[in-house]
């Protein structure tokens, strides 16, 4: 589960580094400000999607596509975190891997008085802020995954 969300960030790096620009006139604090904002609409977003026990909005927030495994995963998300009431205590964004991809600390409290906390990696694709918490994404149909094995001989 680890090693999917490190190659996502990896990948996410990897299109952001390849695909920025630079605007010399740009007000660097402006920007780190909009983008903890778009990465906090992303959390309260994950936690209104929780409440409402929404899979659809758990796919809208996760960025990934609407589709058997996405479903099934939501719906284990949602058996295991939904529907609780949470309400948001704090929330910290850090843009610590470039200014489209970071990480989002969550503190919830639920009604019942049980606490929620998570980290999320938080990337921010096409202007929309994503929160990786899709872990079972398939490498797709037919294709093998990589590995860090040798080959064999």
């Amino acid at each position: 589960m680890e090693r999917r969300r490190l190659l996502a960030v990896l990948a996410a790096l990897a299109v952001a580094t390849g695909c920025s620009t630079h605007d010399d006139e740009a007000d660097p604090s402006q920007s780190a400000s909009a983008s903890s904002d778009g990465a906090r609409h992303a959390v309260e977003a994950y936690v209104d999607a929780l409440n409402s026990r929404s899979a659809t909005g758990l796919i809208r927030v996760g960025g990934v596509k609407d589709e058997s495994w996405s479903r099934q995963e939501a719906a284990h998300i949602l058996a295991d975190r939904g529907g609780r009431e949470w309400k948001i205590k704090d929330v910290q964004i850090d843009h610590d891997m470039g200014p489209d991809t970071g990480s989002a600390r969550l503190l919830a409290e639920g009604k019942a008085g049980k606490s929620l906390r998570d980290t999320f990696t938080v990337t921010r694709e096409k202007g929309v802020w994503h929160l990786a918490v899709f872990t079972h994404q398939p490498n797709g149909k037919g294709k093998e995954s990589s590995s860090t094995d040798k080959p064999g001989s």
